[in-house]
């Protein structure tokens, strides 16, 4: 990916995930000219997390409906249960079908269909978390062109999640959740 903002972003996390996203979002201005597709596991019940971020974060935060149009300056959770994937006409898909790595949603689903639809102007952010889910999606958004940033295993609640994608993932960079915020802070000043 060039210098440019990336036309989309996307972001996966499971155990720690709240603590890590609170010390990105809510940095982002209510002007944040890039959408952020966020996936994190959670049980199939209402998980709050929608909530949660929108009373924390100057960007809109909702949680999608399906063929939703994907527009900058909001950050999409996905729903608990649904798959959250992005189609190329720049809209939103949810499925139900079949967990990965025993996630639904998954982290892999999303990255992968984000990779097909932005191809080199996706930016992948892989946080804490206790699989090794969004490791192979964040390799193909690095094939695609995109790039991907993920959190330091070293400093991260749990260290699975990160280090797989790192594994798996050349030229991806490992930075401190400060760190990740700045560089989504400079994509916006872009």
């Amino acid at each position: 990916m060039t210098g440019a903002a990336p036309r989309a972003i996307v972001i996966g996390a499971s155990a720690g995930a709240v603590q890590a996203l609170s010390d990105i979002l809510p940095r982002l201005p209510a002007d944040y000219p890039v959408p952020i597709l966020v996936v994190v596991h959670v049980p199939a019940a209402p998980s709050g997390l929608t909530r949660l971020f929108a009373a924390k974060c100057a960007v809109a935060v909702v949680e999608p409906d399906d063929k939703e149009r994907i527009a900058p300056g909001t950050v999409y959770f996905a729903p608990p249960a649904y798959h959250l994937m992005v189609e190329r006409e720049g809209t939103i898909a949810l499925s139900t079908d079949e967990p990965v790595l025993f996630s639904r949603p998954s982290i892999d689903v999303l990255f992968e269909s984000a990779a097909e639809s932005f191809g080199p102007e996706l930016l992948a952010v892989v946080l804490t978390g206790a699989n090794e889910d969004g490791a192979r999606g964040a390799a193909l958004i690095e094939q695609a062109g995109g790039s991907v940033l993920v959190e330091d295993p070293a400093s991260a609640y749990a260290a699975t999640m990160p280090a797989a994608a790192l594994a798996r993932c050349a030229d991806a960079r490992a930075l401190s959740l400060d760190s990740i915020a700045d560089h989504l802070l400079g994509l916006g000043a872009a």
